[in-house]
């Protein structure tokens, strides 16, 4: 018999292209200023551990600017001043926005959304304005919006709220977010300056801006917990419905009477749910505060940021790192638009926000906070009970009370329990009244004491 042989069959497979060979995503770049340039640099130096992390290739297709003359170390031909063309072509995948302000970023992401495009954005304010319309706006056109870097810089922050603590229930996110305010009050804890002296070393360090209004006012952190509130507790939130103050009235005598009991002051951006006669609402508030110095955040110093959460499963959790800086928020960037273009990749749209709760936004009159006071005094009999008096007449407990000093230097030290502000307000009002009291030498709310 003779053998008949089978015939070998041959594979016509195309073999899988590596994510090099696939088609690049092109990425068009807003704004080339401090973030910008770390961006399109970072792109450049990780483009290949960036490419086998997307699985394609991520490029650069045009970088908007209002001065091409001002950006040599930009190839000429990816400038443009037409930011607006830039994010509607049709060769453009995804957008980075990190011109900052309010328009024509406003305008430029709602372009991108309408063109199918996800945008990765550093831009604060105007998140914390508008992030309810943008998200909106991102949602019906089925693309993304992330932003991890327009609040804490590099740390990883915002992604754990919104996707790794969506299964629990946060009670309180308190944080120190503004490096320039936490620069100047750790100089006055550690020197002894005064507000004036202690900016202008963070100003000639370059921690402070030529104007540092958004910083020292408050404004930029009030911005920032706005976002931090929408997505902690699922309820829309804006920079308006923030209390707001500033550290500019903060003295060398607020940080001294601070260290006497133990504390520290910092700028702090609080969100707290709070339970009133109405139901659950929403507490946001940013204000220097006098914390203990075994709290967690009392030793984050210089011009570093940390975020204390408080979840009740999760319990309590910080993030600490650098919160601004070209580098620093450019990683935030790079991780962020990563995850977008791997979404791109998929065909999918990341998880967004959600606003399911609608808490609203508890007035700073009603929220509960603690006050430290201390009050220049006559030292004579029936002083104390006087003032002690004022305080229960508008239902304030009063936690501690010690007596510095005697005869024309005598001063009352005065913690509170937990009221009301607006009580502790008119407590302070009717204090500076009294012939008794000479003056009103220190007030500030306290946080973390039990």
């Amino acid at each position: 018999m003779t053998a008949t042989a089978t015939p070998t069959a041959t594979s016509t497979a195309t073999p899988t292209a590596t994510p090099a060979e696939q088609p690049p995503l092109r990425v068009a770049l807003l704004g080339c200023g401090t973030v910008g340039s770390a961006v399109l640099r970072l792109l450049t130096d990780q483009a290949a551990d960036i490419t086998a992390r997307v699985g394609r290739p991520v490029q650069v297709a045009g970088v908007a600017v209002r001065r091409p003359d001002r950006h040599p170390e930009v190839p000429a031909e990816l400038l443009t001043t037409d930011a607006q063309a830039l994010v509607t072509r049709p060769d453009v995948d995804l957008v980075v926005e990190v011109v900052g302000g309010i328009e024509p970023a406003r305008s430029l992401m709602l372009a991108a959304f309408a063109a199918g495009k996800s945008v990765v954005s550093a831009n604060k304010a105007l998140l914390a304005d508008d992030g309810v319309a943008l998200h909106a706006a991102a949602a019906a056109a089925g693309v993304d919006l992330y932003y991890e870097a327009a609040v804490a810089g590099a740390i990883p922050l915002l992604r754990p709220l919104r996707e790794s603590l969506a299964g629990d229930q946060l009670t309180r996110v308190v944080g120190i977010v503004n490096g320039t305010t936490n620069y100047i009050l750790s100089r006055m804890a550690e020197t002894g300056a005064g507000f004036a002296e202690a900016l202008a070393e963070a100003t000639e360090l370059g921690y402070a801006e030529a104007d540092p209004t958004a910083d020292v006012d408050g404004f930029d952190a009030a911005a920032k917990a706005a976002i931090l509130a929408s997505l902690a507790f699922h309820s829309p939130v804006t920079a308006a419905d923030v209390y707001r103050e500033g550290i500019s009235a903060v003295s060398s005598t607020d940080v001294a009477r601070a260290a006497e009991i133990g504390c520290t002051v910092k700028l702090l951006a609080i969100c707290e749910k709070v339970t009133g006669d109405d139901g659950d609402a929403i507490a946001v508030r940013v204000h220097p505060a006098m914390i203990p110095t075994t709290h967690p955040l009392a030793a984050v110093g210089g011009a570093f940021n940390a975020v204390f959460v408080e979840a009740e499963a999760a319990g309590q959790l910080m993030f600490y790192g650098q919160g601004a800086g070209g580098e620093p928020t450019a990683s935030a960037v790079l991780g962020d638009l990563v995850a977008v273009a791997r979404n791109r990749v998929a065909g999918v749209a990341g998880p967004g926000t959600t606003g399911y709760a609608g808490l609203p936004v508890a007035p700073m009159a009603d929220t509960p906070t603690r006050y430290h006071v201390s009050l220049d005094v006559a030292d004579r009999p029936g002083v104390l009970a006087t003032v002690a008096q004022e305080f229960a007449a508008h239902d304030v407990s009063i936690s501690t009370v010690r007596q510095d000093g005697a005869g024309e230097a005598a001063t009352l030290v005065i913690v509170t329990h937990r009221a009301p502000d607006a009580a502790l307000s008119a407590t302070i009002s009717r204090l500076r009244e009294m012939p008794a009291v000479r003056a009103v030498t220190s007030v500030l709310r306290v946080e973390g004491l039990s």
